[in-house]
């Protein structure tokens, strides 16, 4: 491929060879020469984006020399300069559940540019796109050796018709592979293949130029490949495609946080326990919209999986990024990978030669700073809603107790009597719970001869999933390890947990089963289910059908325990109310006891063959074990295998047929894929910006309303209005699939927006679910109710409270608000993908100023909002008057701000979005 640089970058470029190649680059050392600053004490992240600009200048048209001089007044600041810049990253990454509704757009948009009178061609990615067929796997089958095969065949009886799509788009557009089923998920392949940590490519002059591999995806756990100092962060679908379409992204030059680890790990942690509690210190911080950097000694003492652990969770924490440094361990990282010795060599001599490697005395300008001794990380999980409420192992037990007295008490909720058994044969012995508040449910349930109780706490679902930690064999060599010592000991997961096994990629594989560690695993069912998201996604596919009714008709709250990095209200399973995230080792512990009420730190977590007790301590491997195992079966050869054909896929992916034409022949019985509205009748030049005038509140919502809340990736009920379209179109139950596989298919979406199972909307009374009151005041569910506002030409708004759209980078979150008529939401803050995202689909952000918030302000559901100022000279981030007019006809006049943050953003919305610009843009030029 051939890059583009820019037109004024000549001062700063410089030659540098490596193993007889010579190599152009930007040198942040030529700048300082050139006297645009002193950038030596820049983070390594920044000196990044830095680079960025250098290579990009191009006399102001969209990087300016002050853009760059900036960067010097950052560091002269004391690590703070909210300038606004153009940054362009070397290529983008996707995964099928956000990478469909992309390439739908992109197919859209040929069919606009088209009706504009442009050439479709014109809508072509101008930087690499990679897109990674991993979140369509589902768990019907689990815990035998069929597992894998049974559930790819119904993958793919799914979600042909996707697949079909996605290789229609593989021939249609330029730069755009796609990596088929069954390989792995999207961030374990970019960390293991794809990425490169530096880059070469020709320049337009033919000159091969070396820079920073910099990314983004349309996957908040993009951040993930931080780890081998690979700058890059999650994003909208929206802004994907921008950047994908040559688009530069808008941002400020972020503050960057300094983490210091010192220390190392000790015997009986893991890279799990560690990240979990650097989660909770970073919420507490508050790095929301920056950069964090780890630093410190402790580095030399941590694997780049662990560091790769790290930065996944960045969306966790808060923040844009988790970046680690260029060192000796990102070196050895790319060897034992696979990757090429030259280009090897070729990282270690660009990165010294830029500034941007670390060693002892690595000492840059921090935002701010804070410090963590490994050596005092415990065992710890974190549940059972969000990711930053860390519990160390021993209050585990205790802490579900007081949670379920929460819940219990909160709720009123009275304790049930004991449920009668039916069965034959008479009821089993209640057991005791240890730790019983008062609070418990219980009702006995048989599966096949076995009968047992559940109650509070039962464990139902136990997975070891997600490129969060199955990227790690350090942790994936310690759970089969734990399964094998418990399989020695005669002991077995409980009947009622559904055990799985599920692989951020085929390497993973290759050395579970060098280790001879894979039959240890399947014998206590943790058989190997696919290779993809599944359980960390929502993909965990139905608990057995009488575990579920017990759950469901005795209201029960069952838990999960997964290795994953979310476990949002309504994510993991319809059936489980609790979910806790722990290590992969401990998923296999807590699959032996069932039972979150039991403490497994101290308390026995079974019985031998001999009857007697087994403590936790007695399966767990020591890190010499685990090391030992790790050198003898993690191999660059077994790398160099599994990727070697990475893009042909197996024997169905070279089977599925598509067209090959230009532009999409959108099938018109599809239910997965379908033309969106956005671009229909679409004239070439933009509109203004609006004041928004009698609004009404679509919902209410809380705290920490995620995007999953607002745009669930699960299943769903025929009940549900989305189930309801798919009915209607002759879709039966067993083939309606997941949101997130529909999310080619706008009609479905704007179904399933604020359709989450645990969204609560305040407007109704201790409701739970994707309801609302419509224009009658009647309750009903949020889409008709949108629906029927729409007819009757009322705008909408949403209201939220704090960290209003956390967690997945989730387009449809957007773009279904803007289908439903929302024209505003206005919060008390935004997590910041969302905000982007919004811009992007021609919504506006508003958040409370002062001491103003829905309660204060006593929002019930039933007023009215207009908001003037948006029209004529609109500033960034300027506050505006917004008058709330309530049901008694009184009315109270605010100052909100809108959050709409940069020039570029204010063109975004007056386009209608950000697909709308760019479209006119090459439609103009062409």
């Amino acid at each position: 491929m051939t890059i583009q640089v820019g037109t004024d970058t000549a001062k700063t470029r410089r030659s540098l060879s490596v193993n007889g190649s010579e190599y152009a680059y930007y040198s942040i050392a030529a700048a300082e020469e050139a006297d645009l600053g002193s950038f030596d004490k820049l983070p390594a992240s920044l000196k990044v984006v830095l680079e960025n600009l250098l290579r990009f200048e191009d006399g102001g048209k969209t990087v300016s020399v002050d853009d760059i001089k900036a960067f010097s007044e950052w560091a002269e600041k004391g690590g703070k300069n909210p300038r606004e810049i153009a940054y362009r990253p070397a290529r983008v990454l996707m995964q099928d559940f956000t990478g469909v509704p992309a390439v739908v757009d992109l197919a859209a948009m040929r069919d606009g540019i088209v009706e504009l009178g442009g050439d479709a061609q014109k809508i072509n990615p101008l930087n690499p796109v990679d897109l990674v067929i991993d979140h369509s796997v589902m768990i019907d089958e689990f815990g035998n050796p069929r597992a894998f095969q049974m559930n790819v065949d119904r993958e793919y009886e799914r979600n042909i018709e996707r697949y079909t799509f996605l290789k229609w788009g593989q021939k249609a557009f330029n730069n755009f592979r796609v990596v088929p089923p069954g390989t792995g998920i999207c961030h374990q392949v970019n960390l293991e293949y794809l990425a490169q940590t530096v880059w070469s490519d020709n320049d337009q002059d033919g000159a091969e130029v070396a820079y920073p591999d910099t990314l983004v995806g349309t996957d908040s756990h993009t951040t993930m490949v931080n780890g081998a100092a690979v700058l890059g962060w999650g994003v909208g679908g929206i802004e994907a495609e921008a950047a994908m379409l040559g688009q530069p992204i808008s941002m400020l030059i972020p503050e960057v946080v300094g983490f210091e680890l010192t220390g190392r790990m000790v015997e009986g942690t893991t890279g799990t326990d560690l990240v979990l509690k650097v989660v909770e210190m970073l919420r507490e911080k508050g790095v929301v919209g920056k950069f964090v950097e780890f630093y410190g000694d402790g580095l030399d003492h941590l694997p780049l999986a662990d560091r790769a652990t790290i930065a996944n969770m960045a969306p966790e924490y808060g923040a844009t990024c988790g970046f680690f440094p260029i060192d000796k361990e990102t070196l050895r990282y790319l060897e034992m990978t696979g990757r090429d010795k030259d280009r090897i060599k070729l990282v270690e001599e660009y990165a010294k030669a830029n500034g941007m490697w670390r060693d002892g005395d690595y000492a840059p300008v921090y935002t701010d700073t804070l410090s963590l001794d490994m050596g005092t990380i415990v065992p710890a999980i974190s549940g059972p809603k969000r990711p930053q409420d860390y519990i160390a192992l021993d209050r585990a037990a205790a802490a579900f107790g007081e949670y379920i007295e929460g819940q219990r008490n909160g709720t009123d909720v009275t304790p049930a009597a004991e449920v009668r058994w039916e069965g034959e044969g008479g009821a089993p012995e209640p057991t005791d719970i240890p730790g019983d508040s008062g609070y418990h449910k219980r009702a006995f349930v048989q599966l096949g001869d076995e009968k047992f109780q559940l109650h509070d706490g039962s464990i139902v679902i136990a997975s070891i999933t997600s490129c969060t930690n199955t990227s790690n064999p350090y942790v994936m060599i310690g759970a089969g390890l734990v399964a094998r010592k418990a399989r020695e000991l005669g002991l077995n997961r409980k009947p009622w947990v559904k055990t799985s096994l599920a692989p951020g990629s085929q390497v993973v594989s290759a050395y579970l089963e060098a280790a001879e560690l894979q039959e240890d695993l399947d014998a206590l069912g943790f058989n190997l289910v696919g290779y993809g998201c599944t359980t960390c996604i929502g993909n965990s596919g139905p608990i057995a059908p009488e575990l579920s009714k017990a759950i469901n008709d005795n209201d029960l709250i069952a838990t999960s325990v997964l290795s994953g990095n979310r476990n949002f209200e309504g994510r993991i399973s319809p059936d489980v109310r609790a979910n806790y995230l722990a290590s992969p080792p401990l998923v296999v512990a807590y699959a032996l006891v069932g039972d979150m009420n039991i403490d497994i730190a101290k308390s026995p977590i079974g019985k031998d063959k001999n009857g007697n007790d087994v403590y936790l301590r007695d399966i767990w491997p020591s890190q010499k074990e685990i090391a030992d195992l790790v050198e003898k079966t993690v191999t660059r050869e077994s790398f160099q295998e599994k990727y070697a054909d990475v893009f042909k896929g197996d024997d169905k992916w070279r089977s599925v047929e598509t067209t090959d034409s230009q532009t999409y022949d959108w099938p018109s019985s599809s239910t997965y894929v379908q033309n969106p509205p956005y671009f229909r009748d679409m004239g070439m030049e933009p509109g203004t910006i609006s004041n928004i005038e009698g609004a009404r509140e679509l919902a209410i919502l809380g705290d920490m309303v995620t995007t999953d809340h607002i745009s669930p990736a699960g299943s769903f009920k025929e009940s549900t209005p989305a189930g309801k379209y798919l009915t209607e179109r002759q879709v039966p139950v067993r083939e309606f699939n997941s949101y997130g596989s529909r999310r080619g298919n706008h009609e479905v979406m704007m179904r399933g927006t604020f359709a989450n199972i645990r969204i609560k909307n305040e407007m109704l009374d201790g409701v739970e679910g994707g309801y609302t009151k419509g224009p009658d005041g009647s309750q009903m569910s949020i889409y008709d109710a949108a629906m029927a506002w729409q007819e009757k030409g009322v705008p909408l708004v949403i209201i939220g409270g704090e960290q209003y759209g956390a967690g997945s980078s989730r387009d449809w979150a957007a773009k279904g608000t803007a289908l439903l008529g929302v024209k505003a939401v206005i919060a008390e803050s935004f997590e910041r993908i969302h905000r982007s995202n919004l811009v992007g689909m021609g919504v506006i952000p508003f958040e409370f100023t002062g001491e103003d918030n829905r309660k204060s302000l006593e929002l019930k559901g039933d007023e009215s909002f207009s908001i003037t100022g948006l029209e004529g000279d609109l500033k960034p981030l300027s506050e505006v008057p917004c008058t709330i007019t309530y049901a008694d006809g009184s009315t109270k006049e605010i100052q909100i701000k809108c959050r709409i943050d940069t020039a570029i953003e204010k063109e975004y919305v007056e386009n209608g979005g950000v697909l709308h610009y760019v479209l006119r843009d090459l439609a103009k030029a062409s």
